[in-house]
């Protein structure tokens, strides 16, 4: 029955919204793609003298890991990261790693603190970030002289300015992810 005082209330883009549910391709996969996609970042035709371009695929999964606390599981790290390896250059198992002992972090952190702010996030985020550059760093097999390490500022800044535009991205993915597309019956 159509509510005499507003007859599309209970309307949407796709028509009524009784008897409609989320796709689970969108559901699952939107995630899973956009972290992929920004581990493909390493293949853009940028050249610098320095690593300059923010770990995008990491970025991604952070911020879906902050927005959505329960939308990856743990394990995830693992098959993220090995993707990741195959594109970034490091030595493979690096972002397996790195990914993983990430997602154990934030699952910690939520365990702690359960309630956090956008600020409290981009902290987290800025810390996590930093501390990946660096341990991935280590991990290339580079020596780490103070030359080196100056060289990943720029790395580290424009990973803290990416971090609030790909978050919002991820706020809009996550809208688009559970749109309600799927007619039941």
């Amino acid at each position: 029955m159509i509510d005499p005082i507003n007859p599309r209330a209970r309307r949407d883009a796709f028509g009524s919204k009784i008897n409609r549910d989320h796709w689970p391709l969108l559901v699952f996969g939107i995630p899973w793609l956009s972290i992929v996609l920004g581990s493909l970042t390493p293949l853009l035709p940028i050249i610098a003298p320095a690593p300059v371009m923010p770990p995008l695929g990491y970025l991604m999964m952070l911020c879906w890991r902050l927005l959505r606390p329960g939308l990856l599981p743990l394990w995830a790290g693992l098959p993220l990261g090995a993707f990741d390896d195959l594109f970034s250059g490091q030595p493979y198992g690096s972002g397996i790693l790195l990914f993983s002992l990430t997602l154990i972090t934030i699952e910690l952190l939520d365990v702690r603190f359960p309630w956090r702010g956008f600020f409290q996030d981009w902290m987290v985020a800025a810390a996590l970030v930093a501390a990946y550059l660096v341990v991935a760093a280590l991990v290339s097999g580079a020596k780490l002289e103070l030359p080196q390490l100056v060289a990943l500022v720029p790395q580290f800044l424009l990973s803290l300015i990416a971090y609030p535009i790909l978050a919002r991205m991820v706020s809009l993915l996550d809208r688009l992810r559970l749109l309600r597309v799927r007619r039941l019956g």
